[in-house]
């Protein structure tokens, strides 16, 4: 039987949600829809001594952590996502009367912990709002002659909390000058420029970028010394098959 690998436990027993058919390599029974590794080979849970817990599906982050207070025993359940290629936890085993205890407890305080979550909300939606207006006052102080509105967009697109953009780095938390404009560029590309177009239309994601790149320092440039943008500056880019030119309209062209 081949060798099956499995992340490192941490804290405890780890079990995999396979994403091939496998079959206990102790009893021979599956296909098994949860396995643990040991000596690189698959068993049941049986087999492992932990067919006696239930499956909690990740999700209630107050249940979960209580019902492992609750069980002398439990395991961490993950799966492989191929796409970011890595374990990713799904859910936890636990005992089903230390499930139940804990049930029991998140019950009795579970108003107690909804004003909680309501506080918290209203907490971090006024440190979002302070945190955009600053963003985005560092952008006017960048680029004056960036709108005001579109500065403020560009802040507020930047700046969601959760979202992995540069804004919630820590060097947009630290409002780095390097964070900001790598925030304004990405904004010209998409509004200012046809990169969404040539994009769309196959180029390649860095020939699109080359083409539209004397667009884009236009524009940080007249920002830079206080001149808005204008339509008349518009840049248009080819997006033939094999012309990669970047092309100016001329004068009086419709």
């Amino acid at each position: 039987m081949a060798s099956f690998a499995a992340p490192p436990a941490r804290g405890g027993p780890m079990v995999v949600q396979p994403l091939r058919k496998r079959h206990c390599a102790e009893c021979r029974r599956g296909p098994l829809p949860l396995v643990v590794v040991e000596g690189g080979v698959p068993r049941c849970l049986d087999c492992a001594d932990l067919g006696h817990l239930v499956f909690l599906p990740r999700g209630d982050t107050a249940l979960t952590r209580r019902a492992r207070e609750e069980s002398a025993l439990s395991a961490v359940v993950v799966r492989f996502d191929r796409r970011r290629g890595r374990y990713e936890r799904q859910g936890v085993l636990v005992e089903e009367a230390g499930l139940a205890r804990a049930e029991e407890r998140c019950l009795a305080d579970a108003e107690a912990r909804r004003r909680r979550r309501v506080r918290d909300a209203g907490r971090r939606a006024a440190e979002d709002l302070r945190f955009t207006e600053a963003f985005a006052a560092e952008i006017r102080r960048l680029f004056p002659g960036c709108p005001q509105e579109r500065a403020r967009t560009i802040a507020a697109h930047a700046s969601v909390r959760g979202s992995g953009r540069v804004g919630r780095s820590a060097a947009g938390q630290a409002l780095s000058e390097g964070a900001v404009v790598s925030a304004v560029v990405a904004s010209v590309r998409h509004v200012d420029t046809p990169y969404d177009q040539l994009l769309m239309s196959g180029v390649p994601r860095h020939e699109a970028r080359r083409r539209i790149s004397v667009r884009v320092e236009e524009v940080l440039r007249g920002w830079r010394e206080g001149r808005a943008l204008t339509p008349e500056a518009a840049v248009d880019v080819r997006v033939c098959s094999g012309d990669s030119r970047p092309w100016l309209p001329e004068r009086g062209r419709p």
